[in-house]
């Protein structure tokens, strides 16, 4: 087993015995002698010392001129700095020494203070090295998420455009009159799970992006009868699923706008219904509410299902989690929870969730209204 490298001092003194004076006070310790300041400069290059006595009648060019120059250089960042002498003490403190000692001080006492700065250069070794080895694990976490995004962005495109091909056909044959009214319901349900796939592929890039901050809204005012043909649209995405549920909306008249993304909500409704579809089985109730509460309007899906467990809601709009308590088998990413989270929350508003077993869930999110600079701009574009 290697042993570690004992600990370096220089003396820098014109008087080579003060150094083997120390050098015989301090056990395992490498004392060194340096005449003057241009040999400082060369040696400390060579192997910093962990702590260096500076003694200020040492002849040639004044320590306290050369020591701020040493001091800038990272690889002595960690070096103790003693002035010792009975003049001079004062430049030595302004150009940066660490501590300052007598040249009468018993040599007892002169190593007990070299003990105790060797300890303190150590601790700042040992902090610099935690600092790179944290340094080094965040380049590694930053290397493997560019890879992570570069792969999401690969998958995502790569699967989109075959995906979408697939329903293409899929719905020009179940429109051809010739296909049998069996084989025309499976493949409904091929369709469905080909858009379910799409939304998945889609969430997680969204996620992504929005993780990354790369999500721009294009933000308009929305009024009541849009988050009426947002909802339309969203049943649309979801799929022939809805036709064994009973779907109501009910949308509040005449709100104050709201300034949102209207293809972002249409994705957030889209995700919040295909999850009420999910926890609840055929002939089950999905109802939507549009209200006005304060000075936000909240937007509302609740289903009739089997609730959530207690133990499930904390975690639910995580990436990669999802609720144990599933009416089907059909494997999800909960990808589409943690995109309507980002979403509204990038929106300026909140989503939550209030779950009751054997009772169902509701999955209600918030929008401020706009501000009033918004309105203004609308109603001049109406004048």
């Amino acid at each position: 087993m290697l042993r570690a490298a004992a600990p370096v001092v220089f003396v820098v003194s014109r008087d080579t015995a003060r150094a083997v004076s120390l050098k015989d006070s301090l056990k395992n310790t490498d004392v060194q002698h340096i005449p003057d300041a241009e040999t400082l400069l060369r040696e400390a290059h060579v192997q910093p010392p962990h702590v260096a006595l500076l003694y200020t009648d040492t002849p040639g060019v004044p320590l306290w001129e050369v020591l701020p120059m040493l001091r800038q250089r990272s690889e002595l960042s960690a070096t103790q700095w003693l002035a010792v002498g009975s003049h001079g003490l004062g430049e030595m403190l302004s150009a940066g020494a660490d501590a300052l000692i007598s040249d009468t001080t018993p040599l007892q006492a002169l190593s007990l203070q070299v003990n105790n700065m060797l300890g303190r250069a150590q601790q700042h070794h040992d902090h610099q090295e935690r600092v790179a080895q944290l340094q080094r694990k965040m380049d590694n976490w930053e290397h493997e998420e560019r890879i992570r995004d570069q792969l999401v962005h690969m998958l995502v495109h790569d699967l989109k455009n075959p995906i979408a091909a697939v329903m293409g056909l899929l719905e020009i044959v179940e429109d051809d009159h010739r296909v049998p009214g069996d084989s025309r319901e499976l493949i409904t349900v091929a369709r469905d799970e080909a858009q379910h796939l799409l939304h998945l592929t889609v969430n997680m890039l969204d996620v992504r992006k929005i993780q990354a901050g790369k999500m721009n809204l294009k933000r308009e005012l929305v009024f009541s009868p849009m988050f009426s043909e947002v909802i339309e649209l969203a049943r649309g995405d979801v799929g022939s699923g809805l036709r064994d549920r009973e779907v109501s909306a009910q949308i509040a008249q005449n709100m104050s706008p709201v300034s949102a993304d209207p293809e972002i909500l249409r994705r957030v409704m889209a995700n919040l219904l295909s999850n009420a579809l999910k926890h609840t089985t055929s002939g089950g109730t999905i109802s939507l509410s549009v209200q006005v509460v304060g000075d936000q309007v909240h937007v509302s899906v609740r289903d009739n299902g089997e609730g959530i467990p207690a133990e499930d809601i904390p975690n639910l709009f995580a990436a990669f989690e999802q609720s144990r308590l599933t009416l089907h088998g059909r494997f999800d990413t909960g990808m589409g929870l943690a995109f309507c989270k980002m979403a509204i929350e990038e929106h300026g508003g909140s989503i939550w969730v209030e779950s009751q077993r054997g009772k169902g869930s509701t999955f209600t999110f918030s929008l401020p209204y706009a501000q009033d600079n918004e309105e203004d701009d609308f109603a001049e574009l109406l004048a």
